[in-house]
């Protein structure tokens, strides 16, 4: 049995960690991120075109991944939700 480290939120799309683990993943993702653009900063010349579209796929990459890996911990699907209600549609 799967135990799932995220549940879908409640309004709009995506889901929300609930475990510690869902967290730390989170964290991490988050970091990586985060600690890429302070070596592009501090490290990269503003005109070196290789390193600044290899740091884009790396973000890329990392952003692709945990959203994979989050969609298969979530208990539940991912769609667009608006705590429980349905939208209506107007009348023509």
């Amino acid at each position: 049995m799967t135990r799932y480290w995220f549940k879908p939120k409640s309004y709009g799309y995506g889901a929300t960690p609930i475990t510690w683990e869902g967290w730390v993943v989170t964290f991490v993702a988050a970091a990586a991120v985060a600690g890429s653009v302070v070596v592009m900063e501090l490290l990269v010349d503003k005109s070196d075109l290789t390193a600044w579209l290899v740091w884009v796929a790396l973000i890329a990459a990392v952003t692709w991944w945990f959203i994979q890996f989050s969609r298969r911990r979530t208990d539940g699907e991912w769609r667009w939700r608006w705590a429980g209600t349905r939208t209506r549609r107007k009348p023509k």
